[in-house]
């Protein structure tokens, strides 16, 4: 009897079991699924690549990755770009914390933040609405604030009302948008961020925190 000496490359089915197909993947085999069809059907799609194009199926080695130059020249300068934008920020909240640490004694925080609750809520609230500032710098001077011994609700309010009111804006907003919204804005996110900082407490407290 004489042996068929050929090597099968491919095979062309309707579905193959996960556990069939690694196994011929394992010996060199490459399965492809979703054939239907007569074998005449089958065989007509496979030269004439209706499906799939034969040197898909004839070429079976891995091709190596290509690298495109200009989409790796343009990741690596957008990424310089974020950088030096970020820069005037970075220096930013380094000065902050300077001129916090030089001028903003443990004593004044002391003498403006009492303990209490409610008053620590309303004055957070009132020194960050008096003034405007990014979110990054909020954490910053959050901290600073709780190292120095305010409590995590008078924190809270002041970093919700600094990125939510504003009250130096107060005259560009207006002359844009008008008083009675600028007004109304400024006070209802006011009024927010003490809510906002009271319901973190209840939150915290509730799970032990």
């Amino acid at each position: 009897m004489n042996q068929c000496t050929k090597k099968c490359n491919v095979v062309l089915t309707d579905w193959c079991s996960p556990i069939a197909e690694r196994y011929l993947s394992a010996h060199g085999v490459k399965v492809v699924g979703g054939i239907g069809g007569t074998v005449e059907e089958v065989l007509l799609k496979f030269q004439t690549g209706l499906k799939t194009s034969t040197e898909e199926f004839q070429d079976l080695t891995p091709k190596a990755c290509k690298i495109d130059r200009r989409a790796a020249v343009h990741s690596v300068r957008t990424a310089f770009n974020q950088i030096i934008s970020l820069l005037p920020v970075m220096t930013g909240v380094v000065f902050l914390v300077g001129l916090f640490s030089a001028f903003i004694s443990k004593g004044l925080l002391a003498s403006i933040f009492s303990g209490s609750m409610w008053w620590d809520l309303f004055w957070g609230a009132s020194i960050g609405s008096a003034f405007a500032g990014n979110p990054i710098n909020s954490y910053i001077i959050g901290g600073q604030m709780l190292e120095r011994g305010v409590s995590l609700v008078g924190v809270t309010a002041f970093i919700t009302s600094w990125v939510t009111v504003g009250l130096v804006q107060l005259p560009a907003e207006s002359a844009a948008l008008g008083w009675k919204f600028a007004v109304v804005r400024n006070f209802s996110c006011f009024v927010l961020s003490m809510a906002i900082a009271f319901l973190a407490m209840v939150i915290l407290k509730a799970f032990g925190m």
